[in-house]
């Protein structure tokens, strides 16, 4: 019998997998649940039971959060990546490592074949078939929610006629779930008009009527603290600003973008934390960072989260641009203050020893200390000089037409 890895999430969309694969398809299948971040051992174990309920010969569960951010997320960070100025690529980032784990997976167990359930519209499918191709050329791809074409309907209805129990009512919406951030997307993203309702979000705020400091410290561009609290590795900081800010609905938004294959999609997502932490980030460059290296930054960033988003982590150029933002953050160092409120949060400001704001050399609006007047004149006829030269030699060629 052939042996099959399905990526398994225990949703819709898997569990139909699971059944298919067994009974329609005869393969031995092989669950593997990828935690990004995204599960409490309580739901791994409901994970677990329900593949091996549905037929499952085996399941493994892989726990890639800590791997997940030195790998990917710390990069996200360094270059404040936010896809479309909204989106902190949560769902695409987190694909990477689930689709890397499962063609390891699949060679290390000699499996004949990989199955995943994404659908053919979307670019799921593109990152994991991109992934399981080049680490494991030799594995047949399986896919059949895109193979079928099915609806979530459909698939309910199948899973209904084969007994399986599932909060159906919860299934009309696809929610995925991890460190950097959870995406929703349901009847409302299908189209351009339509926000989400309140019970679609799965982090409900609670906090309506009230504000709150927080400082969030950095050493060399990662999250090392909250309000002072040091942390062991920053997965552990992220998920404790995440239990802080999430329930002011901070980070809320529908994302709107290209598809891999040439589609416009919307999505929605919840992302408190991964929206601090960038935006905070990001104030502590502005104040440590020179123009050029906050310049070359933004263009480097915009190329690494487009490749990422579309399926390319394993080109090597992204290990090039991951050199040069980890040596961007050696000064990244610092703390800074933001005020969160219900759906919004503000930043007051950043305080580092390599501040170049510094009031040893000069106060923002009033004279420099390391230079004269006379030194800026000089300077500016030296600066502007080829442009002079330039509207002098245009004006003499109209003259000469004359």
């Amino acid at each position: 019998m052939k042996k099959v890895v399905l990526a398994f999430s225990g949703g819709l969309d898997t569990s139909y997998c699971a059944i298919y694969l067994t009974q329609e398809l005869g393969y031995e299948v092989h669950t593997l649940t990828v935690n990004t971040g995204g599960f409490s051992e309580k739901e791994i174990g409901e994970i677990e039971h329900r593949a091996l309920s549905l037929g499952a010969k085996s399941h493994k569960t892989i726990d890639e959060t800590k791997n997940y951010y030195d790998k990917v997320i710390k990069y996200l960070v360094f270059g404040n990546v936010l896809k479309n100025a909204t989106y902190p690529l949560s769902v695409s980032a987190e694909r990477m490592s689930q689709a890397l784990a499962a063609a390891n997976y699949a060679r290390e167990i000699k499996a004949d074949a990989v199955a995943h359930g994404s659908t053919g519209a979307g670019n799921d499918q593109v990152r994991f078939d991109m992934v399981i191709q080049v680490l494991a050329p030799s594995v047949e791809i399986i896919t059949p929610i895109r193979d079928k074409k099915l609806s979530r309907e459909a698939e309910i209805e199948y899973l209904k006629k084969n007994g399986v129990e599932i909060n159906f009512e919860k299934a009309k919406y696809s929610i995925n779930k991890g460190i950097w951030g959870t995406s929703v997307g349901g009847k409302e993203t299908l189209n351009s008009l339509g926000m989400l309702p309140e019970e679609a979000w799965p982090t409900q705020v609670t906090k309506t009527n009230s504000r709150e400091d927080v400082l969030l410290g950095f050493e060399k561009g990662e999250l090392i603290s909250v309000n002072g609290k040091k942390f062991s590795h920053p997965v552990e900081a992220i998920q404790h600003l995440q239990e802080i800010a999430g329930a002011y609905g901070i980070g809320r938004d529908i994302h709107v973008g290209d598809t891999i294959i040439g589609i416009k999609g919307r999505v929605g997502f919840e992302a408190a934390a991964p929206v601090l932490i960038i935006k905070a980030h990001h104030a502590l460059e502005k104040h440590v960072l020179t123009k050029w290296q906050l310049s070359w930054k933004d263009q480097l960033a915009q190329f690494y989260g487009n490749w990422l988003h579309e399926g390319q982590y394993l080109d090597p150029v992204m290990r090039d641009v991951e050199s040069f933002f980890t040596n961007s953050q050696q000064n990244v160092s610092g703390n800074v203050s933001l005020t969160l409120f219900p759906y919004r949060f503000q930043i007051n400001g950043v305080e580092s020893k390599f501040d170049l704001m510094s009031s040893k050399f000069g106060k923002y609006g009033e004279m420099n200390l390391g230079w004269s007047g006379e030194d800026v004149k000089g300077f500016t006829k030296i600066f502007g000089n080829q442009v002079a030269i330039y509207h002098r030699v245009k004006e003499s060629v109209v003259e000469e037409k004359k």
